[in-house]
């Protein structure tokens, strides 16, 4: 293809930055050619969202309706679960961005637009307005799309949430929280403790029946959909977005990442009612719940714990590594979160003592 001259890339996206003068022809060109079958109009591209990884969104206005363009550059970035995913979802009719085109040598997608309106953000604005209403309709519609989720789709084609993956997330945390933002070094005993908290955690998380688990089903990927132009049979709200990491694994890992979020957190007679209302749903539509609800939510809390302690070594490694120090404002949540299990279930006494050095000024108890 013949590269766009520059003064025409300028003139037509002036919005949107790019640090490779070679992958941006590459977009254009890729872009261009899609005008026709899509009427999109090159000259209203501009930024939509970026995430914690190298992908970035942009917004484009089409003849009739306006699509979402994905920019996930390799070698970093395979746009190609994305496409796998999002086709076993809108299989399972729920609500998932449908991939209109694709470049996946380079990491391009045209997907449809689900809208502005953010979970987190209607959940944020409706407590500070002390909306129950609205805010107990939102995380009731999304507890009612993980049933379906679970119940429909297919999790055979997936990757396993396997021993391995499941320690490899867990030794984020010492890496990239205790040793490169606390300046943390355990002596023997300590990382005797640590081996064994990880033991447990893997141990409870694998006894688990398996599902289709996201990995990120939380109020920031998700979306408000309400009245949306969706085929039929298929569930409008909410949209879900971000699951290229799905796999095959714990059937309350994704409650647990709902009920105990990177972003908002809950009163937990709150978390209990929403996690008793999924464990109702589930038993009714034969999902593998076990017949007391006690049995789940000990197994939920320990599956969340690892997930807090992945977490707190993520947004560690997005400050230090990846040079997006803002999700490290949230630690103190994620510590609050993992010292609240560690103290309540027998077992994790030795990892409570671990974090409690390192929460220090950093705890906040309104986070609770």
């Amino acid at each position: 293809m013949t590269p766009l001259p520059a003064s025409v890339v300028s003139d037509t996206f002036p919005g949107v930055a790019w640090t490779d003068d070679a992958r941006r022809d590459a977009f254009h060109q890729w872009l261009a050619a899609l005008v026709p079958a899509h009427g999109l109009r090159l000259e209203t591209l501009r930024a939509a969202s970026s995430d914690a990884s190298f992908r970035r969104y942009l917004r484009i206005d089409g003849a009739h309706t306006s699509c979402i363009v994905m920019d996930a550059p390799p070698p970093h970035e395979d746009v190609r679960p994305f496409v796998s995913v999002a086709t076993l979802i809108r299989d399972a009719h729920l609500n998932a961005p449908q991939v209109l085109a694709q470049d996946v040598k380079h990491g391009f997608l045209l997907l449809s637009d689900l809208g502005s309106r953010l979970y987190l953000c209607e959940l944020k604005t409706a407590v500070a307005a002390q909306d129950t209403t609205t805010v107990d309709r939102l995380m009731r519609a999304a507890v009612s799309a993980l049933v379906a989720w679970q119940q429909r789709v297919d999790a055979s084609t997936l990757p396993a949430y396997d021993d391995a993956l499941l320690r490899r997330e867990l030794a984020l945390f010492p890496e990239w929280c205790v040793q490169r933002e606390f300046g943390v070094t355990w002596n023997a005993d300590e990382q005797a403790a640590w081996a064994t908290t990880c033991d447990l955690l893997v141990h409870s998380a694998l006894a688990q029946p398996t599902v289709a688990v996201h990995r990120d089903y939380m109020p920031r990927n998700l979306m408000v959909c309400d009245g949306a132009a969706v085929a039929e049979g298929v569930l409008a709200s909410p949209g879900i977005l971000d699951f290229q990491d799905a796999v095959r694994g714990p059937i309350s890992y994704d409650v647990a990442s709902m009920l105990r979020d990177a972003f908002i957190s809950w009163e937990e007679e709150q978390e209990l009612d929403w996690a008793i209302r999924y464990w109702q749903q589930a038993r009714k539509v034969g999902l593998p719940v076990p017949a007391d609800f006690g049995e789940f939510w000990k197994p939920l809390e320990w599956m969340g714990l690892q997930r807090h302690l992945k977490v707190l070594g993520i947004f560690c490694r997005l400050k230090h590594r990846d040079d997006k120090p803002a999700y490290s404002a949230d630690l103190p949540r994620f510590f609050n979160y993992a010292h609240k299990v560690a103290v309540r279930y027998e077992g994790f006494g030795p990892l409570a003592r671990l974090i409690e050095p390192l929460m220090g000024a950093t705890r906040i108890d309104a986070f609770y």
